[in-house]
């Protein structure tokens, strides 16, 4: 029995779940805000004690891996690692992107007919216009990289007009009254969570697609800026 901990902190949300097989068994989640480091440990702990479970059952760590906050995937990573340090288990790294693409799947909101001209497009909010995006086809295959975009209304043109376009995630509603392509559908209440990890996870576990946990950083996609205090301590 392969037992996997999943842990999302790309966004506002922290999430952590488990799962035996890639099958979800558990799950504990908050929306409250930037809580990961209070509560990724915390939740670690619910899981197996509901789960009569310990440490030492876990096969490997679920991570993911980025686009997202800067702060929250810092913290996840972070956590991730010393997990896997602590318990000698591998680390597998997982795009929130392609994650939220199994949470579309299974919304009942996408209709699986010529499933060669659809394309699955998950947006993260990157602040004003601009999303954190890929491309996948319906079998999760990434058919475009991982880009930061700013959506206007030339975004999305050149696809074909008989290309279905299904947009999800924090990012995508902010888009839809700006993307002009005449073949789109909106998918709301999609968000990045644990959750979807679980047969991602399972698949790379089984293939050893595994991370170096000493070398493993999280892909931020863009560097991080500081922001400028309106006065500094002496100023105050």
């Amino acid at each position: 029995m392969t037992y996997i901990i999943h842990l999302e902190s790309s966004t506002s949300v922290c999430s952590v779940s488990l799962a035996k097989d890639g099958a979800l068994l558990d799950l504990e989640e908050d929306f409250d805000g930037q809580n990961h480091a209070k509560l990724l440990g915390v939740f670690v702990e619910r899981l197996l004690e509901r789960n009569e479970l310990s440490p030492k059952d876990i096969s490997a760590v679920a991570v993911s891996s980025g686009p997202g906050s800067y702060t929250g995937l810092r913290i996840g990573v972070s956590h991730a690692k010393g997990m896997c340090y602590a318990l000698q288990v591998p680390l597998i790294a997982i795009s929130p992107l392609e994650a939220m693409c199994e949470q579309a799947k299974s919304s009942g909101k996408i209709s699986a007919d010529d499933v060669s001209k659809l394309c699955l497009i998950p947006m993260m909010d990157a602040r004003r216009m601009e999303v954190y995006t890929s491309e996948f086809d319906y079998d999760g295959s990434l058919k475009k990289e991982t880009i930061a975009m700013i959506v206007d209304e030339d975004s999305f043109m050149e696809y074909p007009e008989d290309s279905r376009l299904i947009f999800f995630g924090n990012g995508a509603m902010k888009c839809k009254d700006v993307i002009r392509h005449p073949n789109t559908t909106f998918i709301d209440d999609i968000y990045c969570s644990s959750k979807d990890m679980c047969s991602i996870a399972f698949t790379a576990f089984n293939e050893n697609k595994f991370e170096d946990v000493a070398y493993f950083e999280p892909f931020y996609l863009k560097d991080f800026i500081a922001g400028t205090p309106k006065k500094s301590v002496l100023e105050r």
